[in-house]
């Protein structure tokens, strides 16, 4: 079973790479040091409320959502799933939009 600590520490470290930061640009962002991040993300520190809220600031996200726990493997399949699903649909109708542009165009040139 994971413990609070280990979900905050692996959400923490999941949504700052997201956003392409380092340990130090984040540290920065919120005005904490390098170290102190580090600590978080090892599980050797757990920030007080306030600290908290400044960090999920800097991270972009709700403090509520460092807290929260994977999705079941159905579940992320299923996102992964509808995803796919909303980008053929885009890609399906650009080309639609292309090619009906070009037939206009050649009907006009003729």
């Amino acid at each position: 079973m994971t413990g609070i600590r280990e979900i905050l520490a692996r959400n923490f470290k999941i949504n700052r790479q997201k956003l392409g930061l380092t340990q130090g640009q984040l540290a920065e962002k919120a005005d904490v040091s390098t170290h102190y991040i580090a600590m978080i993300e090892t599980c050797n520190k757990y920030p007080k409320p306030e600290m908290l809220e400044r960090l999920a600031k800097a991270l972009a996200v709700e403090p509520h959502q460092l807290f929260s726990v994977s999705d079941t493997p159905d579940e992320s399949f299923e996102r992964l799933h509808q995803a796919i699903i909303s980008d053929m649909k885009q890609v399906f109708q650009e080309t639609l939009k292309e090619i009906l542009s070009e037939n206009y165009k050649a009907k006009d040139q003729t």
